[in-house]
């Protein structure tokens, strides 16, 4: 799509992914202001700021990066020589009436943002972005467990837990290289679809009772699910990859204890397949952003 108003948008940090996306977003028509990434990256036209006051400054937009900040204020910007502290004063030199776009926000995020009085979208559980990017996600959790498990996937006992659209790639795709799918699901009717594509389904209650059969465990759910109480009943060598955002649905410090191998492996599409997930948010970003000032005139 092109943008008939060349709307200025600030890029805050980010990894990759921000670096096809910035090029996207140029080539359309939006002027682009950056801090946080390197200037040798940059292509023709883009403007490098020294700091955040600078980048938001005469902006429409502000995009922050898919993992955002971290609960200290610590901005995701992976390709920075230096960590990057973001502060309530920093926001604070936004604009008035500037909306802040970002994967998810974490809670020290959120709180600036009611303080501030600033419109902060997440855009990590939209459809347009977190369906296509369950692919790579997907891709990578089995890159994971390949790399990790002394046995093959096919025809090992791999539990999902939860079915939302993560998991629901996943189980496409370990059904597709013969693995035995079981997922654990509280809403029935999530149970009953996976029955009929052939996976075999339970609540996700009857987990501690099950979960010694397991060869591989991926959780996509983003509470503690995976407690002491089921990693006590799990085998030694039943490997845990953890999908779900930080800190994730396990019990890290009881499954180190017990010697079973578990992953927090949150933010694959980044670390896996860059470019494609910067694809994703470059096919995505100019629909969100317009729809957006669409729904809130300025």
């Amino acid at each position: 799509m092109s943008t008939d108003a060349k709307r200025c948008l600030a890029v805050i940090g980010g990894d990759n992914r921000e670096i096809v996306l910035i090029k996207s977003l140029a080539e359309i028509g939006y002027s682009i202001k950056v801090f946080g990434l390197p200037v040798s990256l940059m292509p023709q036209g883009i403007k490098t700021c020294t700091s955040f006051h600078a980048a938001v400054e005469d902006i429409d937009a502000v995009i922050l990066p898919m993992p955002g900040i971290n609960e200290k204020g610590i901005l995701h910007a992976k390709l920075w020589d230096a960590d990057i502290l973001l502060t309530a004063e920093d926001f604070a030199s936004i604009p008035q009436k500037v909306p802040v776009f970002v994967g998810a926000a974490s809670r020290f995020l959120k709180n600036i943002a009611l303080a501030k009085g600033i419109s902060l979208i997440e855009v990590a559980e939209m459809d347009e972005i977190a369906i296509p990017n369950s692919i790579p996600t997907a891709e990578g959790a089995i890159q994971l467990a390949m790399e990790k498990l002394p046995i093959t996937l096919h025809h090992a006992q791999s539990f999902v837990i939860g079915y939302g659209r993560v998991a629901e790639t996943l189980c496409i795709m370990l059904k597709g290289i013969g693995a035995n799918v079981t997922v654990f699901a509280r809403n029935n009717s999530q149970r009953a679809k996976c029955q009929v594509l052939g996976y075999q389904a339970k609540p996700i209650k009857d987990l501690p009772l099950c979960v010694k059969e397991a060869d591989v465990i991926f959780n996509s759910v983003p509470a503690l699910i995976i407690d002491e109480k089921v990693l006590c009943q799990a085998k030694k060598d039943t490997l845990i990859i953890d999908l779900a955002s930080s800190p994730g649905g396990t019990d890290f410090e009881t499954a180190k204890r017990l010697g079973i191998p578990a992953l927090l492996a949150s933010g694959l599409p980044g670390k896996v397949a860059p470019l494609t997930a910067g694809r994703i948010l470059a096919d995505a970003y100019p629909r969100i952003i317009e729809s957006y000032f669409k729904e809130n005139p300025r």
